[in-house]
């Protein structure tokens, strides 16, 4: 059975399979391409514009908020003077949601003087188009650091910038908040980023193309392991598609996004396509440049990444600073809404190469390190295709299962036993008195008859 933190997680599956069809998690209507689902066990919280209003976020929790245009939002977290904490927000327009280059959030975490801890923003770039973006601060333990190491309360401030040609529509909020779990030993940790690492982009996988449809979020996003996956349908014009992929200490995750030819135009849409990577607190760690396309094939990668290390923490550069613990890495890919003036609503072919390289190496974390790890039943998720849910799912049927052969196990031996017991009381209970008087049989008998 698994170790991790799969209460919340359970108890969120159970309520998104009762209204599947409902899906109240959703930020947009059904049927349109830009859904959202949020996670049903989330926690409704409204951001402070003061900070002394705050609210207390928990470790471990998913909230939702939102945030209108030009607002300054703040959270709070009580932390203690040894854990590292990362909260973490994923903004998702609500609407038409026309959105501008440069609009987006910025997450930031200071301590009670305001000195920032750490800072992070997530922007809509060239590709203007609108879909869940996300980024994360944190609060960590950093030896001879003189900010932020102490204990005692820590804001978090979520900043939204949108230009006037946007559309004024809040924009929902999901936040989560994470603990990073403690180190086997914090002494023996390298403190500086490795300055080397494997670089070339590793040969694609030749194994031919399988069938497996992506989630609507993190939430429910679709496990892959190293192959080539074909989303069924094909990803329709504004539909954003979230996968998932465990990536273990040591280990590099390569990807392409691929798009296949159409024949229904040769209109050449610019910034047509665009691909993401997420680490597993939800930081952003990397995005491919925007794909353009006019109906051929074409295709978009992510630059090589460091292998995932703790020591990675230390670099200047984020996308490597991002590869800093093991988990699900999270792809997400986006198709622009302008495809549907030349190319039609339909989805259009879509294919992801994925691979992880390396040998998994051991964790620094002691104990059980919950979503910072990787294990065979992630493993085996991802080879199935297995979303959050799913997983959790399966997992409760194994308990439930296991629960039930114990329970039935504990009844047949109870059985028995009363059994063999019953037995020997018969065989060793003195024999009832006779009467004579009716032909030598006990008495209490009933009268014989021939």
């Amino acid at each position: 059975m698994r170790q991790r933190n799969r209460g919340r997680v359970a108890l969120a599956t159970a309520a998104a399979m009762c209204a599947a069809a409902a899906l109240p998690g959703q930020a947009y209507a059904a049927g349109e391409p830009a859904v959202y689902t949020f996670d049903p066990g989330a926690e409704k919280v409204d951001g402070a514009e003061a900070s002394t209003d705050a609210s207390a976020l928990t470790p471990g929790s998913v909230y939702r908020s939102s945030i209108k245009p030009g607002q300054k939002l703040y959270y709070r977290l009580n932390l203690d003077a040894k854990t590292n904490g990362y909260v973490s927000a994923v903004a998702v327009p609500r609407g038409d949601g026309r959105v501008a280059y440069g609009d987006g959030i910025t997450v930031s975490i200071s301590d009670s003087t305001d000195l920032q801890c750490s800072s992070e923003d997530a922007r809509f770039e060239s590709a203007e188009f609108p879909r869940p973006i996300a980024a994360y601060a944190y609060r960590t333990m950093e030896k001879d650091a003189s900010i932020c190491q102490g204990a005692g309360t820590y804001n978090v401030l979520i900043e939204r910038e949108s230009k006037e040609t946007s559309a004024p529509d809040e924009w929902d909020l999901e936040l989560r908040y994470e603990s990073e779990p403690q180190l086997k030993s914090a002494g023996s940790m390298p403190t500086d980023a490795p300055e080397n690492w494997p670089s070339a982009s590793p040969t694609p996988p030749t194994t031919a193309p399988q069938n497996r449809s992506g989630g609507t979020s993190y939430y429910d996003a679709t496990g892959l392991e190293t192959g080539e996956w074909k989303e069924e349908g094909g990803i329709k014009p504004g539909q954003t598609l979230f996968y998932r992929v465990p990536v273990d200490w040591g280990q590099q995750v390569f990807a392409t996004a691929t798009l296949s030819n159409s024949n229904a135009s040769d209109e050449y849409i610019g910034n047509a396509l665009a691909l993401s990577l997420d680490n597993p607190a939800h930081g952003h760690v990397d995005s491919a440049m925007p794909l353009s396309y006019s109906g051929k094939p074409t295709s978009v990668s992510l630059d090589p990444l460091p292998p995932v290390a703790y020591e990675n923490r230390y670099d200047s550069n984020s996308s490597v600073s991002a590869m800093r613990f093991a988990g699900w890495y999270y792809l997400s890919v986006t198709l622009s809404p302008q495809i549907a003036k030349s190319y039609g609503k339909n989805g259009i072919p879509l294919t992801l190469r994925v691979k992880v390289e390396g040998e998994a190496g051991r964790s620094p974390y002691a104990g059980d390190a919950g979503d910072f790890s990787v294990t065979q039943d992630d493993r085996d998720d991802a080879r199935d295709g297995k979303n959050g849910p799913q997983a959790a799912k399966s997992d409760r049927m194994t308990m439930v299962a296991v629960a039930g052969i114990g329970a039935g196990s504990v009844l047949v031996l109870g059985l028995g036993a009363w059994t063999l017991l019953a037995r020997r009381r018969a065989a060793t209970a003195p024999a009832a008195p006779k009467n004579p008087a009716d032909g030598g049989q006990p008495y209490g008998s009933p009268p014989q008859t021939w």
